[in-house]
């Protein structure tokens, strides 16, 4: 036996393991590489977007809109009463009342993702979800970090990627580009 085949298990057929497994992982990695970031970037807004946008839906009445299940309820929305009874008993938010707090945490539920989903000043909207989710994860939830977390990754890697191809950030930006070289 030489000292080589002593150190290094074979995978059977007469190649080592070890550089099998380099293969199959810079392989991988190669496959991985090559996913776009603008379809993360699609998929992150998107589903950072629905669970904002379904809480903001659960503090008004008049208006309901789910685009994954197909159900419309068009009118003029409005703040519900149990949207201000969450903030004054469960919430509890200092130094904002109840009233403000419900409308603000509303409006921001309903503009923000929009923002979001369309990539429409998609690192502002970010922005502004991460610091909803910072309130949330000191101020209302602590222990749902790990919900936080995901969303804050997410957000985090939007305002410093920005929103991808699939953006109205993107085309606005191409047609500025345009617009500068005629």
């Amino acid at each position: 036996m030489t000292p080589e085949s002593v150190s290094r298990p074979s995978s059977g057929a007469g190649v080592p393991a070890q550089p099998l497994l380099d293969r199959l992982t810079t392989s991988a990695h190669a496959l991985m590489a090559r996913i776009p970031e603008s379809v993360i970037a699609l998929l992150g807004r998107f589903s950072v977007a629905a669970v904002f946008w379904k809480s903001g839906q659960t503090k008004i009445e008049g208006l309901a809109i789910d685009i994954v299940s197909g159900s419309f309820e068009l009118g003029m929305p409005r703040l519900s009463s149990s949207a201000v009874d969450l903030f004054r008993d469960e919430y509890r938010l200092p130094l904002i009342s109840p009233e403000l707090g419900a409308t603000l945490a509303t409006l921001d539920e309903h503009v923000l993702p929009l923002m979001l989903l369309l990539g429409l000043g998609t690192r502002f909207a970010a922005l502004g979800l991460l610091v909803m989710t910072a309130v949330i994860q000191l101020l209302v939830y602590p222990a749902a970090y790990p919900t936080h977390g995901v969303w804050a990754a997410v957000l985090l890697w939007l305002m410093v990627r920005g929103p991808g191809a699939v953006s109205t950030d993107h085309a606005l930006a191409l047609w500025s580009k345009r617009s500068k070289a005629v």
